[in-house]
Parts: C-alpha cells; sequence; structure tokens
C-alpha cells in the first residue's frame, strides 16, 4: 500500500491538455490504473461537478475525492484509490 501523501505516489493529471471530447475517458483510464492507496492529483480550469457525479456513480467507495485547491480557475483535487 502506498502513502498518498508523499510525492512519488501522486500522479498529476492536467486535464486543461486534454481535448474536451476526450477529458472524461482520459480520467477514467487514469484512474483504473491506480492501485490502492494511490493518488491522481487533478488539475483544471472550472469545477468539474458533472464529472465527479460521474465518478461517485462508477466507482463508489473506492475513490475518495479530496479538493486541494477550490479557486475560480483554479482547481486541484487529489482523487485517491481507496
Amino acid at each position: 500500500m502506498h502513502d498518498h501523501s508523499t510525492p512519488e505516489a501522486i500522479y498529476p493529471f492536467d486535464a486543461r491538455g486534454v481535448a474536451r471530447r476526450f477529458r472524461h475517458s482520459a480520467i477514467f483510464g487514469a484512474l483504473d490504473a491506480l492501485h490502492p492507496g494511490e493518488t491522481m492529483r487533478f488539475l483544471n480550469d472550472h469545477d468539474p461537478i458533472p464529472l465527479l457525479n460521474q465518478m461517485v456513480e462508477r466507482y463508489g467507495e473506492g475513490v475518495r475525492i479530496e479538493y486541494v485547491q477550490r479557486e475560480p480557475g483554479a482547481i486541484m483535487i487529489d482523487f485517491i484509490r481507496q
């Protein structure tokens, strides 16, 4: 099991560099590749409420969602695989 608080267990995912039509499938693919205890640090320019709802439907308790930064134009969320 990895400690998600250490830099080597946090994998950045900058959604701003992914074409909108591919974002959700790319995000789900990245989440599926995580092992329990690993974290994907998600960066975006807007709060992805529809995506978060889809994640809850798809993963349930399998992924914990923690906002690191929540400011207009600068969103950072840790998705932690359980």
